[in-house]
Parts: C-alpha cells; structure tokens; sequence
C-alpha cells in the first residue's frame, strides 16, 4: 500500500509523511492482517497482539532511519515474523525452567476461545506440528498471501528455499491433517 502524506502533521517537505502519519495509515490497512499472521506463529492472540503493537511502535521509532518508507509494510512484517520468534523462544526457556521446577501442567490457550471452528483448530493444531519455518512460510503465503518474493524478503531467505519449504510444509499438512479427520 503506498503510504500519503496528509500534510497535516507532515515534515514540511512536502514529499515525506511523517512517522505518525506512517503508522496510522499503515496501522489501519493491515492490523489486522499482522495479528492473524502472529497468532499462527506464536499460537495465542493476546501475544500475537502484542508483537503486532510492539512491532508499530519499533516502526515509529525507526521511521527517519528507513531508506524506503514505502517499505514500511515489508519492515512490519519482518519484525513481526521476528519478535514472534523471540516470544517462541522466550517460551522455550520458560518451559525448561517450568519442567525443572516440578510437573507439568495444562493450560488452554487463549486463541482456542478465539477460534471457533473444529476445522480451524484442527489447521492450527496441524501448522503447529510443522518445522518453524516451514510454517512461517504457509502463513505467509496462505494466510497474508505474499508472493514467493515477499516471503523471502519477509524471511531474508532466496526464492528456492521459500518454495522447498512451501512444498514440504503443504505434503506435512496433508499428512497431519489426515490423521485428524
């Protein structure tokens, strides 16, 4: 989406837009859409919803050091897939920590409220079961439907390595899913 400048709170150059500006244009085209990509990778909505806030205020304040601003859409995505990442291996840590410390315990996500559907569920249940970046390429590509080219940049990996990783995760969903049917 290309970014316009409002002029109301502008630089005064005329050309640029200014971070607020930025972020409110930005923020309301794709909120949404970065959240559903978050909750797929890191399997709780208030969490997701939180890389997604956390991820416009980094944007804000790295707005005048942004080469391109009208990649503000691209820097967002990427540092959502990236502090989604943090988040999953801060929980890594605290699942050891929490296993050291006695027996485990079951607590319900908070996406499973969210989501309605059996069928939904069972798709979650089955891209949690994928290799991480193999599912950081389905919900890319299904869910944000970004071309190969997006997710590569979005992932900083080459095209091939975006296709091989579509192709197994497809075949292990297949397979995953059939065993919930």
């Amino acid at each position: 989406m290309p970014l316009r400048s409002t002029g109301a709170r502008g630089s005064g150059t005329g050309d640029r837009w200014d971070a607020d500006d930025a972020v409110e244009q930005l923020y309301a085209a794709h909120y949404r859409r970065l959240v559903r990509l978050a909750v797929l990778l890191v399997h709780d909505v208030e969490t997701a919803e939180e890389v997604v806030q956390d991820s416009f205020v980094a944007m804000h304040g790295r707005w005048r050091s942004l080469a391109e601003p009208e990649k503000g859409l691209a820097y967002l995505r990427q540092t959502v897939v990236n502090r989604s990442r943090s988040v999953l291996r801060h929980r890594g840590v605290r699942d050891r920590h929490d296993a050291a410390a006695g027996p485990a315990r079951h607590l319900a996500g908070a996406d499973e409220e969210a989501l309605a559907s059996e069928r939904r569920a069972g798709v979650l249940d089955a891209l949690r079961g994928l290799p991480e970046r193999q599912r950081e390429v389905l919900a890319l590509r299904y869910y944000l439907d970004l071309s190969e080219a997006e997710i590569a940049e979005t992932l900083g990996i080459s095209r091939g390595a975006v296709k091989s990783h579509a192709s197994r995760g497809v075949s292990a969903l297949r397979t995953l899913m059939e065993d919930v049917r």
